[in-house]
């Protein structure tokens, strides 16, 4: 099974404590998804609820051509203020870990996700990676930079 790796990196001029504060917390993830995704968070979370390892979070969400499937993933591994992990356990990948990690710097933190993904079945899972997902992961991850940075404002080196 081929596995594919990408690295996104992003500053933010906010304080590693609001970011870790947004970034861990469930609900949050919606307002960071393209809304084409439909994407809905099923688990009963409050507005306080934060990760932890071994949390199971539920949605649904239309990835591809407005088809509805539901995805759930696990929080693996949690260092408070550090990193956490996501996996999916059930969803439309074959593999997905995505680990989100902080780190503080000169008037604001420094954000990078590092993400390893496979795609099921076989060669057709291959060329729809070249052809869809590939493409589809990275303006996601895009739409992520944007929105984070309407949120937050754009980081500038002091």
């Amino acid at each position: 099974m081929k596995t594919y790796h990408f690295k996104f990196e992003t500053d933010l001029p906010i304080p590693l404590a609001e970011a870790w504060d947004f970034f861990s917390s469930p609900l949050n993830l919606a307002k960071i998804t393209p809304e084409k995704m439909n994407f809905i968070i099923t688990s009963n979370f409050t507005a306080d609820t934060k990760m932890y390892p071994g949390m199971f979070i539920s949605y649904k969400v239309s990835p591809l051509l407005g088809i509805k499937m539901n995805w759930v993933t696990e929080i693996t591994h949690v260092k408070e203020g550090e990193y956490f992990v996501d996996e999916q356990r059930t969803g439309p990948y074959a593999i997905w870990h995505h680990e989100h990690h902080f780190t503080e710097i000169k008037g604001g933190v420094h954000m990078t996700d590092i993400l390893t993904y496979a795609i099921p079945y076989g060669i057709i899972g291959r060329i729809a990676n070249k052809l869809i997902v590939e493409k589809e992961v990275k303006t996601i991850f895009a739409y992520r930079d944007e929105e984070i940075k309407k949120l937050f404002g754009v980081y500038r080196a002091k």
